[in-house]
């Protein structure tokens, strides 16, 4: 099944301009940038559409296009992805430059920032679009496409047919009546409501637009959603530190083609969290370089976190183990390791090969719920799941700069020694803390 999703709103030009800094400029402290290269992609609405271009998705993108030399280039960027339907004239393209280094935004210049949609609407390539989909997404970016009178219109008469998720600007419309969904990020619903707090912000929001469900987006904590009787609470399921520019509209676009295809808002929340996460972890609107072909698809977030690091001048470490049942013993060598460099990636026996070291009652904990609670863990940076009796397969791949070990082994037991010396990492022996092990509270061991 391929779900059909037309987003409505305002597109702008984004760039990044990407280099390194290594000296302040000698007439004011400000860094100097070195320009590596600068890359441009469509942003506002147009971002939200491609990044719609995806397996069983058929995004249509309808807005406002200005006759300019950026609005060229932003048409061709668009057209070469999806469907575009320029409904309205714009009087200049609106340009978002960002400069960056070492993966953080140092300066943003806004070009253009008050261009203006023309009065003359094609009401009939808006009206076809819409009633061809199976779900339509309300990008607002405060650019007139949406507050133009005969769009608003007809999004309204929209709202009473189609499913709608509607994504707000501070100083765009508010939503049409009957939204499926509403999905502002906290600092947005701050400034739209009266409380502070974000569960109480989904239930008011929600009431005040008439809509069917609101969905309050706070970044790394996760999202609350008014629907039905109270709030529900969905967390994201890492922290995440980095650029997170685009995740409010990767969010907005999987609960569009979750509810376009069927699925209940709370469950669209809820793939919508995991997807964006994911997202994030795999670089987001500047992802990591693609995987090697031969690498397995589970481990990507791990060498995605790994590359990023690397590219700040980081250092990895690595850990292993089986992990069945977490104790105090694994979280303190855990904590440990994660202090000796950048992020801690945590390599984990998979069940059959803890079947093969430990015995047929193990494990006790399926690999994919040991991968849950490690990745739960605040120090825990990613989880890859292994199939051999030792990791130096992964290892392998991963090359980390670090790796570290309990100390109730030495550096010769471990197999994997030569092998991190190989390139030039090194291992590191953390504190083991005697008595505590699976096996011991498995027997019902007492632990003093």
């Amino acid at each position: 099944m391929t779900v059909r999703v037309v987003v409505v709103g305002d597109v702008l030009l984004d760039r990044d301009i990407e280099g390194d800094v290594r000296r302040v400029c000698p007439d004011a402290p400000v860094p100097v940038v070195d320009v590596d290269r600068t890359t441009e992609r469509a942003g506002g609405a147009g971002l939200v559409a491609t990044l719609l271009d995806r397996p069983g998705v058929s995004p249509h993108l309808v807005t406002a296009i200005a006759d300019d030399e950026p609005g060229e280039r932003l048409l061709g960027l668009l057209d070469r992805r999806l469907q575009v339907s320029p409904i309205l004239s714009a009087s200049a393209t609106r340009c978002k430059t960002r400069v960056r280094s070492a993966g953080q935004s140092l300066l943003r210049i806004d070009a253009a920032p008050t261009a203006e949609v023309g009065d003359d609407c094609d009401l009939a390539a808006l009206e076809a679009a819409l009633n061809d989909a199976d779900v339509v997404l309300v990008s607002d970016y405060a650019g007139g496409v949406v507050s133009h009178p005969e769009v608003r219109a007809a999004l309204e008469r929209c709202a009473l047919r189609r499913p709608m998720i509607w994504d707000p600007h501070p100083r765009g419309s508010e939503p049409v009546p009957g939204v499926t969904v509403v999905t502002p990020n906290r600092s947005e619903a701050v400034q739209f409501g009266t409380s502070q707090e974000p569960d109480q912000l989904a239930v008011e929001l929600r009431d005040r637009w008439r809509a069917w469900s609101l969905a309050v987006t706070d970044g790394c904590h996760g999202v609350y959603v008014a629907a039905g009787d109270g709030p529900l609470f969905t967390p994201a399921p890492f922290q995440y530190q980095g650029d997170s520019c685009g995740a409010g509209d990767r969010f907005a676009g999987t609960v569009a083609v979750e509810i376009g295809s069927g699925a209940t808002v709370s469950t669209a929340v809820e793939a919508a969290v995991k997807d964006t996460a994911a997202w994030l972890a795999l670089g987001g609107v500047t992802p990591a370089p693609e995987p090697e072909a031969d690498r397995e698809p589970g481990p990507l977030e791990a060498f995605a976190v790994a590359e990023k690091i690397r590219a700040a001048g980081g250092s990895v470490v690595a850990t292993g183990g089986c992990f069945d049942i977490l104790h105090a013993g694994h979280i303190a060598s855990l904590e440990a390791a994660s202090r000796l460099g950048d992020a801690l990636i945590v390599l984990v026996n998979s069940d059959e090969s803890v079947r093969r070291l430990k015995g047929s009652g193990r494990p006790v904990n399926s690999e994919a719920d040991r991968c849950q609670v490690l990745r739960s863990l605040r120090f825990v940076d990613a989880v890859v799941v292994f199939d051999g009796d030792d990791p130096i397969a992964a290892l392998r791949e991963l090359r980390p700069d670090v790796w570290a070990k309990g100390g109730d082994y030495t550096a010769d037991m471990l197999p994997e020694a030569p092998i991190i010396a190989g390139w030039g990492g090194r291992v590191v022996l953390v504190p083991f803390l005697p008595g505590r092990s699976t096996t011991a509270i498995l027997e019902g061991g007492r632990i003093s």
